[in-house]
């Protein structure tokens, strides 16, 4: 299913181009969108494969989705100011939370859970530290947008967090290890 939605979704920026002067892409542009596509679903695919735990995978479905949502944000506009802002790098450190997170727990839901929750407090350190020093204030929609993305993130941090720590129940009924 992952698979056909981005079968779906890679040709819409061409199709809006169409239509809008306000979407331009190039061939850059067309190679990261699939980059990304092709990343969102491979994680996807492996998790399914990793496990028949449904909450694990719907965490996993969230996490992924979560990290395309806030990679592509921050490309195409970016959250604090512009997408040039260089602040908007403070959140490739929360997908360095959750990414180095995971392997440091092997993916196992008992830590992921405890992983996705570190990844929301780092989405909202960031979100703080921006409104802190005034990054971005010179935007037009400065402090709402910081304040309603880094909510935004961070309660999508925690659903998977929640997902994962169900995932680990569901384990640890079953009688397998944590």
């Amino acid at each position: 299913m992952p698979w056909m939605v981005a079968a779906l979704l890679l040709p819409l920026p061409l199709a809006a181009m169409r239509f809008t002067h306000e979407v331009n892409w190039d061939r850059a542009d067309f190679t990261v969108f699939g980059a990304m596509l092709l990343g969102a679903c491979g994680a996807h695919e492996l998790a399914t494969r990793m496990t028949g735990s449904t909450a694990y995978r719907a965490a996993v479905a969230v996490a992924v989705m979560s990290a395309f949502i806030l990679i592509w944000m921050n490309l195409a506009v970016g959250i604090i100011g512009s997408e040039d802002n260089p602040a908007n790098l403070m959140y490739a450190g929360v997908l360095a939370v959750a990414v180095l997170g995971g392997l440091i727990v092997r993916f196992q839901p008992h830590g992921m859970a405890h992983v996705l929750v570190a990844t929301a407090l780092a989405q909202v350190l960031g979100g703080v530290i921006a409104l802190a020093v005034g990054l971005g204030s010179t935007g037009a929609n400065w402090p709402q947008a910081i304040v309603v993305l880094t909510g935004f993130f961070s309660a999508l941090w925690l659903l998977s967090a929640w997902l994962f720590r169900r995932a680990a129940r569901e384990l640890m009924s079953a009688g397998a290890a944590p």
